[in-house]
């Protein structure tokens, strides 16, 4: 790749990512822009992939929502992602759980990983 394309991407880079895993339960602190005002959504799911890497990360978080399963993607650097708040580890075998879209009710949750 190109040395200029290089130096961009890393000036993009955020200094600090929080750390978490696939199967992890997570709120994700989004900046929304209303007019002029900014203010910051929460999102609360599962993560069921991380793909790519660099400045090209992203990540996907699935909730259900008034009995209707929602996915949203981020890219990981993205300036619209205040923070990601772990709020407990998943114990899974996958690197992306699809499976989860099928399930609903108690199948659709992921164990939690104690350490």
């Amino acid at each position: 790749m190109n040395e200029i394309i290089k130096k961009i991407e890393a000036e993009q880079l955020k200094e600090t990512v929080d750390s978490f895993r696939v199967g992890d339960t997570v709120k994700v602190y989004a900046k929304i822009r209303e007019g002029e005002k900014e203010r910051i959504q929460v999102f609360e799911g599962t993560v069921t992939k991380r793909q790519n890497g660099g400045i090209r990360e992203t990540f996907t978080v699935r909730k259900i929502s008034n009995g209707c399963g929602v996915e949203k993607t981020w890219p990981l650097h993205s300036p619209a992602v205040d923070r990601i708040e772990v709020v407990r580890r998943g114990k899974v075998r996958r690197s992306k759980l699809f499976y989860l879209r099928e399930r609903t009710g108690k199948s659709a949750k992921v164990k939690e990983l104690v350490r």
